[in-house]
């Protein structure tokens, strides 16, 4: 479950980590009263959860109630790579003297957690993490040891961060484990003009797994703030919205995975992540088709499924019976391989659909779908 930011600062300050005053709302005429409670200045904070607001426009400073009532309405009901805005965070501006990046994240393959840190945050971190690797310090963090004061010194060290910074390392860690969180990010972290550290901006995704022993989430808000994702869950889909153009259906988490490198490798990018699982029966497939058609940034579908339990002539029979019940409107890829694959495609070759086209390998359909998203 991924939280929206204010609630990410919300845990923050729970767990002693200092954040500037800010309050939420989903009306401009509310901003500008939050505005004066604030002491007129503020930064007015799009809601979504999806990176890039502010080079979308999604933050912007607006120096009194009327420009904060005025820069809410401009925000609110934003489309911020496919996320609309339905609240604004108004916030306290700080007088910022540094910036600096911090996070602790499961690293499922070492079976660990991993601090990443750095003494130059803000929007341009990825640059920094592509350009100059040296300036992120990259710590493993042994989940029966923790973040004591000893290793958070040694990640502040690491990072060329200030001394500072050791006691939130703590408790960012504390967030971490008390949340049971696998994302925590802070970025940017700051150093006032007065010499204060305040997180600025938070990413949490707390591990769904857990939610049996966690009462509270309860009290958050639907991890599912896109309506494709809502609509996704609704019917029992494993669904992510992406920021491509190529939607992407596939059967197990590991090929579904593997096909947006590949789909990536071919010069577009993933519009989504659905996996059908075990099942393709056509109400699936068509629950899948029309959350992936409905997504109007999607330019071509890719259907990648492995046969197995689920014969890949059941997939092909539930694609055929969704197609009389989903208008296709973009070229659908089929990538149809082991159990029964040659009778499915057969399949799909006697409906002859004009906008279903086959490929027998998952390079060629990935190249397919890409060639088709880059013409539409």
């Amino acid at each position: 479950m991924d939280l929206y930011e204010h609630q990410a600062r919300q845990l923050f300050e729970d767990h002693g980590i200092l954040v500037p005053r800010a309050e939420v709302t989903d009306s401009s005429k509310e901003a500008r009263e939050i505005a004066r409670r604030l002491g007129g200045r503020v930064v007015v904070k799009a809601q979504v959860k999806t990176g890039g607001r502010g080079k979308a426009g999604g933050v912007k400073l607006a120096a009194d109630p009327a420009a904060a009532e005025l820069t809410a309405r401009q925000i609110l009901g934003m489309d911020i790579k496919g996320h609309t805005v339905g609240t604004v965070m108004l916030a306290q501006p700080v007088d910022i003297e540094a910036e600096f990046y911090v996070s602790y994240v499961l690293d499922r393959a070492a079976g660990r957690f991993l601090a990443i840190a750095s003494a130059e945050g803000g929007m341009e971190i990825e640059e920094v993490a592509a350009t100059r690797p040296d300036a992120v310090a990259r710590i493993p963090v042994d989940p029966a040891e923790g973040v004591t004061s000893a290793k958070a010194a040694q990640i502040a060290d690491a990072a060329r961060l200030p001394a500072q910074t050791v006691d939130v390392l703590v408790r960012l860690w504390d967030v971490l484990i008390r949340e049971d969180a696998v994302l925590v990010e802070v970025n940017p972290l700051v150093r006032t003009a007065q010499g204060q550290i305040l997180a600025l901006d938070g990413k949490v995704t707390l591990d769904d797994n857990a939610q049996f022993r966690q009462a509270r989430w309860g009290e958050q808000e639907s991890a599912h703030d896109d309506p494709l994702e809502a609509a996704a869950a609704e019917k029992g889909l494993n669904y992510v919205k992406l920021d491509g153009e190529v939607g992407i259906i596939g059967n197990g988490a590991g090929l579904v995975m593997s096909t947006l490198d590949v789909v990536a490798g071919c010069g577009a990018r993933p519009a989504n992540f659905l996996d059908i699982g075990g099942g393709a029966s056509a109400q699936i497939m068509a629950d899948g088709l029309s959350v992936i058609l409905s997504d109007p940034s999607v330019k071509s579908v890719f259907v990648n499924v492995f046969g197995g339990i689920t014969t890949c002539d059941a997939v092909a029979d539930g694609i055929v019976q969704a197609l009389e019940t989903v208008q296709l409107t973009k070229p659908l890829v089929v990538r149809l391989d082991g159990n029964n694959a040659a009778r499915g495609r057969a399949i799909l070759d006697d409906r002859a659909h004009p906008l279903v086209q086959q490929a027998t390998t998952m390079d060629g359909a990935a190249h397919r779908a890409a060639e088709l998203a880059n013409a539409g």
